[in-house]
Parts: C-alpha cells; sequence; structure tokens
C-alpha cells in the first residue's frame, strides 16, 4: 500500500511498516473484529486514524482480547486533544510523542480510560509552569495520591493505585508515567531488573523537558530533578532499562529489537558502562547465528538474565553492562555453554556450544557487583527551597491520610458483621485490606450474604489482598452465583480452593463464570466433567497460540482470551482453568511449573493446551525484525489422539539439612539464599515455590524428572556473594537426596567507631529522655530512619520478618526519626510486627548523626543509618541508604558478637 500523506513525521517506510503490522493484528483478532476494529467506521481525523493503526499495529494481543476499540479511540482522542491544549504541545516532537505520550500502557498494569481523569486533576496546576517545573509538581500531586508498600506482582493501574493510596514501586512508577503522559509530558517508566549489590529491583520514572531526560523517583518528590534515594545504587546497577512498544529508532543504544517491542539501555545516565562482545560458535567452529545469549547476575539466590539478546549472523551479540560481574550463557538447540567474567577485565568473550548434558558436582564462584561510588557535587539548595520542600511533602502526606479516614473502619466491619451475621474478625480482614474499596466490598457481603450466608465472605477470603482494591460487584456475583451452581458432591476445601475461588495466576478478574458457562451444550459439559482431558481437545482445536510480549504472558483475562480465541500458552492455560471451575472442575496451575491441571480420581492431571508438535510462539525470541507471522492453531495432528498424554511421573527431590555446617550458616529460605532449577534447552528454569520458604527439609518436594542445579549463596556487606552450584539428577519414581551447603563466610566482625548513648531524645509522647535507657548497656540496634521513603520500609519489613530471633535475642531496637523525617501519617501502629523491643522516638538534631555518616558517603546514601553497637559502647556494623538485606547482616553480626 503506498500511501501520499506523512503524519507525526512519519516516513513512508516507517507508514507502510505500520499498516502491514495493523493488518496482520487484524487478522489475529479476526473473532472481535467488530468490537476492536468498527471504530475505523467513525468520522475520523487523520490523526486518529494513523495514531489508532499505530496503537493496534504493536498493541499486545492480551489487550485485544481483553479490551474493545473504543476504549482505545477515547484514548487517542483526548490525547491529540490535550496535545492541543497544554503549553508545551508543541514543543515535544512526534516521535516523542508516539513513543512516550500516546502509549496507553506503561506496564502490565489493567486499562482503564483514565488519561481525561488525570488531566483533569492537573491541568490547571501545572498550566503556568515550565516543563521542569510541571514534572516536579506532577510528583507532589502522586505523593498526595500514594506511598510505597510492598506487594504481588499483579500492577495496579493508576486509578485503583488511587483508590488503594499505596503500592509497589513498579505502580508508583507506573502512575507517574500515567499522569505525566496525561498532561503531554513524554515520560517513561524505567527499572533495574534486579540489583547486583543486593536482592529485588527497583523502577522510577525519566520524564523529557525541553530537548533533555530528567528522572525521578515516583511518589516521593524531591525539591529539584535529577535526584532520587535510589541514585547511589542506581551507581552499581549493570542495566537500567525500558521498554518500548513500537519498533523504536533511538537515539538510544537499543539492548533488544523486538518485531512487537523495542528494550533500550539506559545505563550510561546512571553509572559507568563497558560493553561485551560475545562470539558465539557451534562445535564446528562455525558461527551460532541465532543462538540466545543470557547475561545473568545472582539475585535472589538465582542466577537471572537481566537481558537476553540474539546472536546475529557472525554468531555475534553485544551487550552494554555495568562494572561488576555476570554469567554468559548461550544456548541453541538444546547445547549450551557458559563463563563467568568480571565486566572490567574482559571486552570480548567465545564461547563453543558444546555441552548438553550438566556437570556433575559443584562449583564455587564469587559474584561481585559494581564498587560504590561517589556521585558528582551538586549545588547545595537555598535553605528557604528545602523548607518548601519539606512543606510540601507533609501537605501531600496529610492529604493522603485525610483520604484514607474515609476507608471503612474496625467499627464499621463489626456493625456490618452483625447485620450480615457473619463473623466480625473475618468481615474486618477483607474490609481493612480492601482499603479505598471497602465500600464496594461491604456491599457486596450485605447484598449476598442473606441468600449465601457465609458464601460471599469465603470467596472474598480466597482472593489476595490486592484483589479486594479493584474487583467489584459484578465480577464477585458473577463467581458467587456461577461457583455455587456447580458445587455438586465436592470436597468443601477442593470446592472453595479449585472452584469458588476466581483467581488463577496474575490476571485481572472480571466475570467470566456466566460466559463460558454458557458457551457449551449441556452434551459437551457432560462429557468434559466425566473426562476433562475432552475440553483439552476442545480447546487444542478451537483456539490459536501468539507470544508477543513476554512480560504480558498469562496476563490475559479467561474472558477476552475465550473471545478472541487466540492466547499465549500461559493465558491459555488459565483459560483452561477458569473454563473447569466454572464447570465444576477443579483446576489450577501447578503451584511450581504454572502448568494447567485438573484433579480426577483425587489425583492432579496435566492438562497439555498447548502441547502439540506444531511450531508456536515464535515470537518470544528475542531479537531480530522478521515480522513473520505466529499464529499457530493447536489442533494438528501430534502422532496421538491430541489432548491424551500418558500420566507424568515425577520424581522426588528431598533436600538434607547440613550437618557440618557452621553456626553462623544462615537458615535455609527459598529465594532468599537458595533455589532449584531444571534445564531445558539448554538453560535452567527456576522453580516457582514461595519466598522465604524454610520448612524445606520437612517433606520431599514433586520434581520433573531432569538435570537440576541448586544454587546457593551468602551475600557479604560488600555486595559480594558467595555462590554455590550443586548439580543433579532427579528420575521418574525415585526420590533424589540433595544435601543443602553453603560456602563457609566467615569474617571479622571490626570496630568501625565509637556510639554515645547519652544523647538526648524525646519520646513520642513528649517525654524526654535518654538514648541509653532503650538501648541498655548490652548489644542492640539503633537507626535513624524516614518513615515515608521505600528504603526504611523495606527496613520494617525486614527487621517484621526477623521477629522471632530478634525476640530470642532479646535485641532492643531504637528507631529514631528527626523534626524533618516526621510526617502526618506514621503511626507506629501500622507495624506491629516490628520486634517485641522496637520502640520508635523523636530525634531533632539531624547534625548529631554519627561522624561515621555524617562524613563519609553514607550521607549521600541516605536513610535509614542503621547502627549495631556492641556492649563497650562500639560500632560493629552499620548499613545507609537502601540496601534488601540489612536486617539479616546486622542478625548476623549480633549472632557472631554473642559467639565471641
Amino acid at each position: 500500500m503506498t500511501l501520499s500523506t506523512s503524519i507525526f513525521s512519519l516516513d513512508q517506510e516507517t507508514m507502510d511498516q505500520i499498516e502491514r503490522k495493523f493488518r496482520v493484528k487484524q487478522q489475529l483478532a479476526e473473532a472481535r473484529q467488530q468490537e476492536l476494529f468498527g471504530i475505523f467506521q467513525e468520522e475520523l481525523t487523520d490523526e486518529e486514524t494513523w495514531a489508532l493503526k499505530y496503537m493496534f499495529a504493536f498493541m499486545p494481543v492480551n489487550d485485544m482480547a481483553d479490551y474493545d476499540g473504543s476504549l482505545f479511540l477515547n484514548h487517542v482522542r483526548q490525547s491529540l486533544d490535550i496535545r492541543r491544549q497544554v503549553p508545551w504541545g508543541s514543543r515535544v516532537p512526534d516521535h516523542l510523542f508516539l513513543h512516550y505520550v500516546l502509549p496507553y500502557r506503561v506496564n502490565t498494569e489493567n486499562i482503564e480510560d483514565s488519561r481525561g481523569i488525570l488531566y483533569r486533576e492537573l491541568a490547571e496546576r501545572t498550566a503556568s509552569l515550565s516543563m521542569a517545573e510541571a514534572i516536579l509538581e506532577t510528583n507532589y500531586w502522586c505523593q498526595e495520591k500514594a506511598t510505597y508498600i510492598g506487594s504481588d506482582l499483579r500492577t495496579l493501574s493508576p486509578l485503583s493505585m488511587i483508590r488503594n493510596a499505596r503500592g509497589r514501586c513498579g505502580e508508583e512508577s507506573t502512575l507517574a508515567v500515567a499522569a505525566l503522559r496525561s498532561i503531554g509530558i513524554p515520560a517513561r517508566q524505567v527499572y533495574t531488573p534486579r540489583w547486583a549489590h543486593c536482592d529485588d529491583n527497583h523502577a522510577w520514572v525519566e520524564a523529557w523537558a525541553d530537548g533533555q531526560w530528567h528522572y525521578i523517583g515516583a511518589c516521593e518528590p524531591e525539591a529539584r530533578l535529577d535526584q532520587g534515594w535510589f541514585t547511589p545504587p542506581a551507581r552499581r546497577a549493570m542495566l537500567v532499562n525500558t521498554r518500548i512498544f513500537a519498533d523504536y529508532p533511538g537515539p538510544e543504544d537499543i539492548t533488544l529489537a523486538h518485531e512487537w517491542f523495542t528494550e533500550i539501555n539506559l545505563l550510561d545516565n546512571y553509572a559507568p558502562t563497558r560493553t561485551i562482545q560475545v562470539t558465539v560458535k557451534d562445535m564446528q567452529g562455525a558461527p551460532a547465528a541465532g543462538a540466545e545469549v543470557r547475561f545473568e547476575l545472582y539475585n535472589m539466590a538465582e542466577l537471572f538474565p537481566i537481558a537476553a539478546v540474539l546472536a546475529n549472523d557472525e554468531g555475534q551479540a553485544a551487550f552494554k553492562t555495568g562494572l561488576g560481574d555476570l554469567v554468559i550463557r548461550a544456548v541453541k538447540d538444546g547445547y549450551w555453554a557458559e563463563a563467568k567474567i568480571s565486566v572490567p577485565d574482559c571486552g570480548a568473550v567465545e564461547l563453543v556450544l558444546n555441552a548438553s548434558e550438566q556437570p556433575a558436582g559443584s562449583v564455587d564462584f564469587d559474584m561481585v557487583p559494581p564498587p560504590e561510588r561517589e556521585g558528582e557535587p551538586v549545588e547545595a539548595l537555598p535553605e528557604a527551597k528545602i523548607q518548601r520542600h519539606n512543606g510540601r511533602l507533609e501537605e501531600g502526606t496529610k492529604c493522603r491520610t485525610s483520604y484514607e479516614e474515609n476507608f471503612l473502619g474496625e467499627a464499621d466491619a463489626r456493625a456490618l458483621a452483625e447485620e450480615a451475621g457473619l463473623p466480625a474478625d473475618r468481615v474486618w480482614s477483607v474490609i481493612q485490606k480492601a482499603r479505598g474499596n471497602s465500600r464496594e466490598i461491604a456491599a457486596f457481603l450485605r447484598e449476598q450474604s442473606g441468600a449465601f450466608g457465609e458464601w460471599p465472605l469465603r470467596l472474598l477470603e480466597t482472593l489476595n489482598d490486592k484483589d479486594l482494591i479493584d474487583t467489584f460487584r459484578p465480577a464477585l456475583e458473577d463467581h458467587l452465583t456461577g461457583a455455587l451452581a456447580n458445587r455438586g458432591t465436592l470436597d468443601e476445601d477442593e470446592f472453595v480452593r479449585y472452584v469458588l475461588c476466581p483467581r488463577v495466576l496474575n490476571e485481572m478478574l472480571v466475570p467470566y463464570r456466566q460466559l463460558l458457562q454458557g458457551a457449551f451444550t449441556a452434551e459437551e459439559v457432560a462429557a468434559f466433567r466425566a473426562d476433562p482431558s475432552a475440553l483439552v481437545r476442545s480447546l487444542q482445536q478451537g483456539f490459536g497460540v501468539w507470544t508477543d510480549l513476554p512480560n504480558l504472558m498469562g496476563r490475559g483475562n479467561p474472558a477476552g482470551t475465550y473471545k478472541l480465541k487466540l492466547g499465549d500458552p500461559l493465558s491459555l492455560d488459565i483459560l483452561f482453568v477458569a473454563i473447569c471451575r466454572s464447570l465444576g472442575i477443579p483446576a489450577r496451575l501447578h503451584p511450581s511449573e504454572q502448568r494447567a491441571q485438573y484433579l480426577q480420581q483425587g489425583g492432579w492431571q496435566d492438562a497439555a493446551v498447548t502441547d502439540t508438535n506444531t511450531e508456536k510462539g515464535t515470537n518470544t525470541s528475542m531479537g531480530t525484525n522478521t515480522e513473520k507471522g505466529t499464529n499457530t492453531s493447536m489442533g494438528t495432528d501430534t502422532g496421538k489422539s491430541s489432548g491424551e498424554h500418558a500420566p507424568r511421573t515425577l520424581g522426588r527431590l528431598q533436600l538434607i539439612k547440613d550437618t557440618a555446617a557452621s553456626q553462623d550458616a544462615p537458615v535455609a529460605s527459598y529465594a532468599e539464599n537458595f533455589t532449584f532449577a531444571r534445564l531445558e534447552n539448554g538453560a535452567y528454569k527456576t522453580l516457582v515455590y514461595p519466598d522465604g520458604k524454610k520448612d524445606v527439609y520437612d517433606e520431599p518436594f514433586e520434581a520433573e524428572p531432569g538435570q537440576y542445579r541448586l544454587t546457593t549463596g551468602i551475600r557479604l556487606k560488600d555486595g559480594t556473594v558467595r555462590v554455590r552450584l550443586a548439580y543433579f539428577i532427579v528420575r521418574a519414581g525415585e526420590t533424589t537426596e540433595v544435601a543443602l551447603t553453603f560456602r563457609e563466610t566467615t569474617t571479622d566482625i571490626p570496630v568501625l567507631g565509637t556510639f554515645d548513648r547519652s544523647r538526648a531524645i524525646t519520646l513520642l509522647d513528649g517525654a524526654p529522655a535518654e538514648l541509653r535507657q532503650l538501648l541498655g548497656a548490652g548489644i542492640a540496634i539503633t537507626a535513624w530512619i524516614e518513615p515515608e521513603r521505600e528504603p526504611t520500609k523495606h527496613l520494617f519489613r525486614e527487621l517484621s520478618e526477623l521477629a522471632e530471633p530478634l525476640n530470642q535475642l532479646g535485641t532492643p531496637i531504637v528507631l529514631l526519626i528527626g523534626d524533618t523525617e516526621m510526617t502526618a501519617s506514621f503511626d507506629p501502629a501500622d507495624y506491629p510486627k516490628l520486634p517485641s523491643r522496637t520502640v520508635f522516638v523523636r530525634d531533632a538534631s539531624r547534625e548529631a548523626l554519627p561522624d561515621l555518616i555524617v562524613r563519609s558517603s553514607a550521607n549521600e546514601a541516605g536513610f535509614p543509618h542503621l547502627f549495631v553497637v556492641d556492649d563497650e559502647n562500639r560500632i560493629r556494623y552499620t548499613a545507609s541508604g537502601y540496601k534488601i538485606g540489612t536486617g539479616k547482616e546486622a542478625l548476623q553480626v549480633m549472632t557472631g558478637l554473642i559467639h565471641q
């Protein structure tokens, strides 16, 4: 197709490419043509037409399943109208508008018609400001609406985030990006996939103002741009990147140019970098074109690939990264090779794909992160500006706290429980978790409990905490009545967990039972109940497989996937489980393997919905711009009756405690200091178990037969990890015993300075006191904190998780809050799980921080500043700023001091 008019400064080649991709998406969405593309029958401007085509061209298939075209048209019209209204609209280049203002999606959030709502909140506040000032002002607004709390991986939408008034960093940054885009400012969510110097990861925001990108900490305003508590950690990152739903030409470094999205590398903006050149060859010495090259670092007890790049025709792949250690693993056709490198000492790596079997025994090595570095000096802000900033933070906190006061409270919940004849404590539990959605949840209980007794409450209790925030009565009513209509004679526990519960994985909860129950004839339903493999065959014959965006796999909701007749493998598995539950057949995703299963004759049977010999999901390969179709039917002949599979004989993995370990060895904790992974097609797939699972020796783990790797690690204070990889094989029908061992990490506990226990402090009730009255004369923890910020909240969480051992040690913990850091929202009662001897106090003088903090880089790292003090008033451990694992390190030091 040849076009004569350029829109959004697009050249002819780009417009032709958009048109081609748009046609591909139209073909894929054939089952929902009118719902999605009927909007093109309306009277549209050229700008509206091409904005829509651009969005559809790169739209994830899950979004075409879950949403209608009217939503996207409204989004486009609002975005174009806002561009004409905001004072900087004409200054934003077209390519930035297309890539960083127009997009409706930021992360994996549920999509809502929110752009106009956010614009109306911010337009007047920002109309008279410069772009840079508007970015700061928008972040103050975000802080009024939400603050940090850790939560599960499902991402709340911006409106749900506002309703909840808190969320994790990925949700805070999703809200901030959406807010900035709503006033026409280019914005992107950036993240380090995993830290190198500590566990976990982080996301923040970059926004464009008059020719330059700046960064901010979402919902955590600073008085100026390019400043945040995460600045020092980011200087130790191995990758900072963002994903764009388009073919993106740069100018930033492109890590991955996929046919449906682009990943760009922004690390140069934060840390020193070096580009690693990898050459991959096969056993004959020929270039291994198309090999997947994985760049892995240690995080959360696994070797996690922060990037995967396909080798080019010469077998080469390049990756710009930070100055730490990496494991590079190349994989192709089941063969693999790997090397552990130190980036500062290595510019080029050659790997020969000569391994198909893993090694025996174990191997030890250290993973060293980039070193701590001091930042560039910045001009001190005027005191008046600092005071204005602190005042804005306090105003924002009061605004958010005032909103939270409107949530239903315990008295409301108890009154509701009495009215509905339900247990008061259980009602309060769900009402409390629902927060800004508490009235909706209360209305559901009030309306349904009369007819269904405790069942409405039991339905709510099957949900994740976050579900109670963004699930509404139509969905809840659909799942309640749809499940109870098919209860039959099922065991009650099986019914509640595997039929009544609508949550399968991380998909958005929507009404789907009535739809799915009406989708089959009575004869089909009877056949599926008698033999659920018949449902597997039905799905294989009627649905296609398509994967285009890896981080959205498994996010398609069952109703949308069913209507589109297409989805990624995990979304199709979720659909199978949803259909089973809708028909009264107990079903689940396997807890660690995440594959669909149904319960039959007392045992779990695999439902191999996408297990055929067809090529499927080839878009999941992470590299080339091939523009090939990947829509595959699942109904092809595989040489056996489709959907029928021999029962899978599993093995068992029994972990054995290391009796020779020293008393300093850590307590085994899954995804904290150990994981195990199975070798699949040359790469290791980490098995999914609850983070922090400690009862690992009690019962054997069910495991697929195969080759496995046990990864253990102990992280030292400087971020270095003592890693051990142990290899073993699990055989069908057998129990494999594996010793869970850690490397010895005995280290001296240095004296870092002296500590003044006589300093004057103020108790929260206003009474004066001295620090030693609370700390006593023995080993103790004290920390200066900033309760409103994420790093301190991580410390609260860690101390709460360590409450039992800290209580056993009898450790006094004094947490000091300066006048500047005290906020209206702070309430010690919000942290009931902290160790029993924890006390919060006021400390008016920040200047009186120990010299160890004031005169070092720790001052730049910021709060919290934590100290372990021995019984001779000597500082034996200190940590400042964001550092996951501080609580465990402090406990380890105290235990070592006791045993000296």
